[in-house]
């Protein structure tokens, strides 16, 4: 590793009623334990790095800069999307690693102004294992002018084969934050979401949808190898969401058909003997 590569490491106890305690938020029964294995996605619950309150951006955030993410000079943070690949369950109630750097910071002009992306690669280790990698693509932005038009979103599929309708409202938005240690104002301060960042509501979690749709995948393709996403629009609390499958593809439909978020999954295979 270059001797100028930011990076950083964690380590969590993987506590297993915090995993239960997502289960009943998503309207599940409790049934993880210690010992029990993971959810794809779940280890989101894990790894907080909190900070004192002068150390917070406006919008609830940690403040950039000295830490993986560099000063980009944009308010507005997004997660755009990532990639996923599981080796093996993550247990809960065993210690687990994160180790954590960051692979790329660039600005570049677009459509409405200046745009910062910048990509972190996490490794999550058990027991001397890797366990999973991830990829989390994060956009910054100016905020919104008052005028401005906003973006037309794409048009989601409609040949999905499976199908699901999720709602996403205030209280799950803020137990989803509470559970993750994510202090984005844009899930729980309606004013804040409204006034200064320009949303008609509170918006969901683009992990959290990430999440549904990797849980969907699991229960209808088996055991995740790899799942990448990408966020295309945001979606506001009062909305109800779709989440769609068709072979490999997965995706995010909103109400008035606008794509909202699109992945896709890969299965784990069994290897078989002669």
């Amino acid at each position: 590793m270059k001797d100028d590569v930011v990076s950083e490491s964690q380590s969590d106890v993987m506590d297993p009623a915090r995993a239960a305690a997502f289960e009943v938020a998503l309207g599940q029964s409790a049934s993880i334990g210690p010992g029990s294995p993971l959810p794809p996605f779940f280890h989101q619950l894990y790894f907080w790095t909190p900070r004192p309150p002068d150390t917070l951006g406006r919008d609830g955030h940690p403040r950039v800069g000295g830490g993986l993410i560099p000063d980009m000079g944009l308010p507005r943070r997004m997660w755009a999307g990532g990639r996923l690949r599981f080796e093996q369950d993550l247990r809960a109630g065993i210690p687990a690693e994160k180790r954590s750097v960051l692979e790329s910071a660039a600005t570049k002009a677009g459509r409405t102004g200046p745009l910062a992306f910048v990509t972190l690669r996490h490794e999550i280790w058990q027991e001397g294992a890797l366990c999973l990698t991830e990829w989390q693509d994060l956009v910054y932005r100016e905020d919104p002018a008052p005028d401005a038009p906003r973006p037309v979103p794409p048009t989601a599929r409609t040949d999905e084969t499976d199908r699901r309708e999720v709602r996403f409202d205030s209280t799950l938005l803020f137990r989803y934050s509470a559970l993750t240690f994510n202090g984005h104002r844009i899930h729980y301060d309606l004013d804040y979401a409204r006034d200064v960042e320009g949303y008609s509501g509170l918006v969901v979690h683009g992990p959290l949808l990430a999440q549904q749709l990797m849980l969907l995948a699991e229960k209808l393709m088996g055991s995740l190898a790899e799942f990448s996403f990408r966020a295309s629009s945001p979606l506001m609390h009062f909305e109800t969401a779709t989440l769609c499958r068709n072979g490999p593809d997965l995706w995010v439909r909103g109400p008035d058909g606008r794509q909202v978020m699109q992945a896709r999954a890969s299965a784990q295979t069994l290897a078989h003997s002669d």
